[in-house]
């Protein structure tokens, strides 16, 4: 438990620095700043592996599932990776809601600040309760696996689909409950007007976001048991990850159009990680092989994107 708590402490001052002293002013986040924060999180993200290692070697941690050390670095990095490129398709839907609720640039980092808060308290419990039921449960497993093929399909025959954060059930709910002003008024969740308190565009836009976060961790939870039941290894890779959503939000949000290629490579990750599940009692794919689909999988869709071009249809759109 000390080595939780250490790293939750870690976690708390990373923000504490990224929101009081980095970001203690609403500006911005422009293509460079947000490609040096990304460049700094996934090189925490990645160093973060020697402490995995030794942990595991010293026995510090405690290690339910028997890894080596090196075992642990390969589950820990390739874990890590699949959370990092599940994030790809959270972007996209951050960028829409965004854009629905009309939140201006410089008051997108404060909301994604709190909303990556939230999002870790969710994935600790999701990722407890994962952990606890395929231990307690061998044959959840297949049920993760198949519900993993069951999304990757669906991605791929509803690719065309628009969300919509305006016509959602969330936003239609939050209404009912509580009143919201369209008007924003600088960085603040909560304006009073004639004695009334109302929600504005900013608290709206964080609501939407952290349920829908909620939703992607039903995909991105199962994915990562699909490496590993240790659950230190599956909480601090996901936790990671989600980190540097924020910096990789602003770096790639502007280039999806881009890459619109790389929805395929989603699903190509999704389905092989759906069938390591249905295959793990039988056949052991090793850690190397789960990497390699990764890195070709996202290359293959950037490369295509950038090869083929794009129809006119597309372009106009």
């Amino acid at each position: 438990m000390i080595v939780w708590g250490a790293f939750l402490l870690v976690i708390i001052l990373f923000l504490a620095l990224d929101l009081g002293v980095f970001n203690k002013e609403a500006h911005i986040i422009k293509t460079k700043e947000a490609s040096i924060w990304t460049a700094i999180w996934v090189s925490v993200a990645l160093a973060f592996s020697g402490v995995i290692y030794w942990l595991f070697s010293s026995g510090l941690v405690e290690n339910p599932t028997g890894l080596s050390p090196n075992n642990a670095v390969l589950k820990y990095i390739t874990g890590y990776l699949i959370e990092l490129s599940l994030s790809i398709d959270n972007v996209f839907v951050i960028a829409v809601i965004f854009s629905s609720f009309s939140i201006p640039d410089k008051f997108q980092h404060r909301v994604l600040f709190w909303g990556i808060l939230g999002a870790i308290v969710f994935r600790a419990l999701m990722i407890f309760f994962g952990v606890a039921l395929i231990n307690k449960f061998e044959w959840i497993i297949y049920v993760f696996g198949i519900f993993l093929l069951y999304t990757a399909f669906r991605m791929l025959t509803e690719t065309d689909k628009e969300f919509k954060p305006k016509n959602s059930k969330i936003f239609k709910f939050i209404k009912k409950i509580y009143p919201v002003t369209y008007q924003i008024q600088g960085d603040h969740f909560f304006v009073k007007r004639m004695g009334i308190k109302a929600a504005t565009p900013l608290f709206i836009a964080l609501i939407v976001i952290e349920l829908t976060d909620i939703l992607f961790a039903l995909d991105s939870i199962p994915a990562i048991l699909a490496i590993t039941a240790d659950p230190f290894i599956v909480f601090t890779s996901n936790i990671l990850a989600i980190l540097g959503l924020r910096s990789m939000y602003f770096l790639i949000s502007r280039m999806l159009k881009k890459f619109r290629f790389i929805n395929y490579s989603l699903v190509v990750i999704l389905s092989f990680v759906g069938v390591k599940m249905l295959i793990s009692h039988n056949v052991e794919i090793p850690e190397w092989l789960s990497l390699a689909v990764i890195f070709v999988a996202l290359a293959g869709g950037i490369i295509a994107s950038i090869a083929i071009p794009a129809s006119d249809e597309m372009t106009n759109t």
